[in-house]
């Protein structure tokens, strides 16, 4: 009678534990093999580690592990309160020395991030976890044999901050403790990152981390300027729950830009979103040429250094980066290594600029730049020779957006050392080509990425055909009047300009252009060089300028200007 009574109590503790309903985070992913090779210590196999952290056992019979592609269910095996199991293929199980479940169609983990989650059998998200390479915080662990693992289990939800990699000898801990394993408390609310439109009646809000769902899935929580107010409907978007969809109740235009607001949402540890609850946002368009220009570019860095491409958008459209690719030529002049800017969609307003570079955190240490949220980090950079190349950006259908062909003498000529030095474009709206770009200024570093450029000139309307500005310049690259414009406005195409420079006791100094074909409109500039490109001393100049055409008309024009030194 009492084998009978045993035998019973088993088989109700054991429906019971199949018929519990877990909560969120009660079991998590705490430890991810991601990229086995080169092994350190450990089986050359991929597995994940699952963690029991509430007081209740569960059988993780029908469970399910996923990465979006593929689903592997997982058999019964009761996961005791504050104990481990690994998860893997069922050919590695038998490789590993602590408890292994083997499991059919494991889900193959990318070596550079995937999105893993856990299911119960209600089909529940119970932790889903969305890693990156980047989570190691070591440039060496991150190629291989070193596992990913949680540093707070009693803080599943915040992401990065929560993870680096293993410090155990063999690599990593499976089926045991973490190595990293530490109290790390989450008291940072979750932030707004971005926010794009999915098409004119849907927009996703994305955030810094994972959102209690029920309150990411208020619509009362969020508000739409314009008069848009809250949407109809709002959807924290599984398994992350870092993602919310807001259904609007009616239709946006294209390239009008809005702006959203959260409040009221935290994450799973009720912190609240305080500070950086707001995005802009908008329907995107297609670029055409010369919608987006290339306004600053580093093709020679510092030893230690890396290059970079700053993008500007001087037009009034709203355009998703990820429809942009950056490109070089080749040495027979064809388009080649060709890299696309973002796979996630990001919207790119008008009068903001993009830095695009390898690796960001040396472009924000050796230069003084703008808003980190303007750096994008590609896996890989189109190559930038030292000494000329091309520098092209593409649209989505392979057209040529804007195009540079530089070259190292276009800088200062007086800079004997253009390492570290970046080209800055001159002007949004005129040409790309030579006399639009100028070294970066000593003052600001010889770089301005990710904010407005120290060379940049502001569009001025002038009145007269031809005028110069500034009347005192100093060429001394301190990013101030570094040089003088002369600016024209004719009556007509097809005039042709001679311009030469004159100082004050009627000496040419330099011939500056020699029947330079000019629009009705447009610039030149002077350095402050000689004809020589020796520097020449501070006094007045005469910059005489002679006009004609095919016609036969003509005109001259003096200008006087002051050349300056320290």
């Amino acid at each position: 009678m009492k084998n009978i009574l045993l035998v019973g109590l088993l088989l109700l503790t054991s429906f019971y534990i199949k018929a519990q309903d877990p909560q969120r985070y009660d079991v998590v992913i705490d430890e991810l093999f991601p990229d086995p090779l080169p092994s350190v210590g450990l089986p050359a196999s991929e597995f994940i580690e699952l963690k029991n952290i509430s007081g209740t056992a569960y059988n993780l019979t029908a469970w399910k592990l996923s990465n979006g592609s593929s689903t592997a269910n997982i058999p019964s095996f009761v996961l005791q309160p504050d104990s481990f199991v690994i998860v893997c293929s069922k050919s590695a199980a038998p490789l590993f020395p602590a408890t292994a479940i083997g499991v059919n169609n494991f889900p193959s983990l990318n070596n550079d991030g995937d999105i893993l989650f856990l299911l119960s059998p209600q089909n529940r998200v119970v932790h889903a976890v969305h890693y990156s390479s980047k989570w190691y915080g070591n440039e060496l662990k991150k190629e291989g044999g070193w596992t990913l693992e949680m540093i707070d289990c009693k803080n599943p939800c915040s992401g990065q901050s929560n993870w680096k990699a293993s410090i155990n000898a063999k690599g990593g801990t499976p089926g045991f403790e973490n190595s990293v394993a530490s109290v790390n408390p989450d008291n940072i609310a979750p932030q707004l990152m971005h926010a794009f439109a999915a098409d004119s009646a849907n927009i996703i809000l994305e955030f810094s981390e994972p959102l209690d769902s029920i309150q990411g899935a208020t619509a009362l929580n969020y508000s739409l300027s314009d008069g848009i107010g809250s949407p109809a409907e709002a959807t924290a978007v599984p398994p992350v729950f870092d993602h919310v969809n807001l259904h609007l109740n009616s239709s946006i235009p294209a390239n009008k830009v809005y702006t959203v607001t959260a409040t009221n949402v935290g994450d799973c540890k009720g912190n609240k979103i305080t500070a950086h609850n707001a995005a802009r946002f908008g329907l995107p368009s297609p670029a055409d040429t010369f919608d987006v220009v290339i306004n600053e570019i580093l093709f020679h860095p510092d030893a230690g250094g890396v290059d970079y491409v700053e993008l500007y958008n001087r037009s009034q459209k709203i355009f998703d980066i990820s429809h942009f690719y950056l490109a070089n030529r080749n040495n027979t002049g064809v388009i080649s290594s060709i890299v696309k800017l973002k796979d996630e969609r990001r919207l790119f307003f008008p009068g903001d600029f993009i830095l695009l570079t390898e690796n960001t955190g040396i472009v924000q240490q050796e230069y003084i730049s703008g808003d980190p949220g303007v750096f994008e980090q590609l896996d890989k950079m189109p190559s930038f020779p030292n000494d000329k190349g091309d520098v092209i950006v593409l649209n989505e259908q392979g057209n040529i957006v804007d195009e540079v062909k530089y070259n190292d003498k276009w800088h200062f000529q007086l800079i004997s050392n253009t390492e570290g030095v970046a080209l800055e474009r001159i002007d949004y709206n005129a040409p790309s080509s030579q006399n639009n770009f100028h070294s970066a200024a000593t003052s600001a570093g010889y770089g301005t990425p990710g904010t407005k450029n120290s060379q940049h000139k502001i569009d001025q309307q002038f009145t007269g055909q031809v005028s110069i500005n500034p009347e005192i310049f100093s060429p001394d690259n301190d990013g101030f009047d570094d040089f003088l414009t002369i600016e024209y406005n004719f009556p007509a195409t097809g005039y042709v300009a001679n311009i030469s420079i004159f100082d004050v006791n009627g000496r040419p100094v330099r011939y500056l252009q020699r029947n330079a074909l000019s629009g009705t409109k447009g610039s030149y500039r002077w350095d402050g060089l000689g004809e020589k490109q020796q520097q020449l001393p501070q006094g007045i100049y005469i910059v005489f300028t002679e006009i004609f055409n095919a016609a036969g008309n003509k005109s001259q024009f003096k200008n006087t200007v002051v050349l300056a030194r320290k």
